[in-house]
Parts: C-alpha cells; structure tokens; sequence
C-alpha cells in the first residue's frame, strides 16, 4: 500500500450486499452501489452533499468505522460507546488504502458532546501521561461553545498528514468560523492530509479542487460546484438586486422513477414541479433566472 499524495482512501467498494431485510437496502446511496460497485476519491478534499435520507451519513459512518473509528466518533483510540446504533454497511464494504494515516478524527455534531464528555471523563480519572484536554487546547471542550470546541479542536488536535471524516461540521460553525475552518483545511492538506465530508454549506464545499458527490434519489453523481442545489439556491436569494422572489424545482429522483414505470415524461416533469414562494407573473414576478447560465 504505498501512500498516494494526499489520498489514504482511493476506492469505496461495496463487497457485499446488505442482508435481505435490511433498510440499507433502500437508501440510494447503498443502491447505487449495489449497481456501480464503487466510488473512486480522487481528491484530497471530497464532499458528499444531498438531501436528507439519501445515504450520506451512513456511507461516512460506514467508512470510518471501517477504517477503525469510534462510531460514535473521536479517534481512533476513543472506545466508549452510549448506545450501539451503528450499521452493518461497515462490514459490506472495502476500502483501497494507500498507506496509513498518522492522525485521524471522525466528527459526528449529533454526538461530539459524548466525545467532549468522555475526555473530561478519562481526565477526571487521571494517569501518568498529561492530560488529554491539553491536545484539544487546554480547557474542556464543555467549557467552550459548540463552535468555539468545534474550532478549536480542528486547530489543536488535527496534526496533519491525517484522515479527517466530518459529518457536517457546519451546525457548531457561524460564517466567518467557516471560513476559518477552510484555512485550517488548507493548512492541513498541504501537510498531506485527506478530508471526506458531509454537508450542506456552499460555504465549505467551495474549497478549491473539491471533488463533489451529490446523492440523490438517481444515486451518486460527481458535479461542479456551480452545478449544486447548494449554489443555486444561495446565488437565487444573493441576487444582486436582491429581488428573488421564489424558485421552482424538480424532484429528479420521483420524475425519472415515474417515467421508468410508464409515464409520460411531459406528465412527469409537470407532476414532479414544485415552487417556494412567487414563481409567476400574476404573483408580480418580472423575469424567470437560471442561475447556471446567469
């Protein structure tokens, strides 16, 4: 396994289907590899963007504890566990490893209080070494904000030449701790480290030369930055004159399901049509934009 650059994970390999009853089963994210077989990293900084329930915490989970995490999140030193709720996609799937990392986090927002929890824990206890707080910055993590722990564990702890899973950092984080997450990203990389990540901000999936995996209904696809429900929708309410008024959009994933099982693709596209706000011109709306072109 020699180290390749900036990548310690190249290939996710689906090995194995899950078992018959399972509800990995129906999450597209699963589904698409049951029918693809595998999705290639080929950046040092990837994202796995969607809509809720396609699959992109499972698949992240199901990576790190594949490579040898705490489900629950931390390092890989952590053991602690409150509830066993994990999935068995861990177990159906394998990793190209291109070398080892000598660093590592897996950040869970639903569950780093219980990390933050366990350290002062194992302080508390005591030992000979020093205290483990002293890696995070010195005070307890439970003594700072979610995004002032959150930043600080990112500049403290994370070390380089690491693997770092974040499953969407950007609920402890304002803008500006964003854009200061980014800095440390790029320090980190350029210390050959690799970052796979979860999320919604069009903030952070704007690092440069991110690889971008949207999930969706249709399965896994590689798109453009530009190309992102993400952007779009953000570029629609920063218009610069600031008078977006309401979008449409199409649930892709229902119309091309519809028109697979028989309907009309005319039909499809007007029954899978929704709107936000005002879309027409008797609700005042002057001109109609596609933000991809404009």
């Amino acid at each position: 396994m020699e180290f390749n650059g900036n990548r310690y994970i190249g290939d996710i390999v689906l090995k194995r289907r899950p078992e018959g009853g399972s509800y990995l089963n129906d999450i597209p994210a699963v589904k698409y590899l049951m029918e693809a077989g595998h999705i290639e990293l080929r950046s040092p900084v990837t994202f796995f963007i969607g809509e809720n329930g396609t699959g992109k915490s499972t698949l992240l989970e199901a990576i790190a504890v594949a490579v040898g995490f705490n489900p629950e999140g931390g390092t890989r030193n952590f053991n602690f566990s409150t509830r066993n709720t994990h999935s068995e996609l861990c177990d159906c799937i394998s990793l190209t490893r291109y070398g080892y990392p000598k660093d590592g986090f897996f950040l869970r927002a639903e569950s780093f209080y219980n990390v933050a929890s366990n350290i002062d824990e194992l302080d508390e206890a005591g030992g000979f070494g020093p205290q483990i707080k002293d890696s995070y910055g010195g005070r307890s993590l439970h003594a700072q904000s979610h995004g002032e722990s959150f930043i600080s564990l990112v500049q403290n702890r994370f070390g380089g030449r690491g693997l770092y899973l974040l499953d969407e950092p950007e609920a402890a984080l304002s803008p500006m701790r964003l854009m200061s997450l980014l800095v440390a990203m790029d320090g980190l990389v350029k210390k050959a480290s690799q970052f796979i990540i979860c999320t919604h901000s069009p903030i952070l999936m704007a690092y440069p030369g991110a690889e971008i995996y949207q999930l969706s209904d249709e399965g896994i696809e590689r798109v453009d930055y530009k190309n992102t429900e993400h952007y779009i929708v953000t570029k629609q309410f920063l218009d610069k004159d600031s008078q977006v008024c309401g979008y449409e959009y199409v649930h892709l994933g229902k119309m091309m399901e519809a028109i697979k099982n028989g309907m009309d693709a005319n039909e499809a596209v007007k029954k899978f049509t929704g709107s936000y706000g005002r879309t027409t011109a008797e609700q005042g709306v002057v001109k109609a934009i596609d933000p991809r072109k404009e």
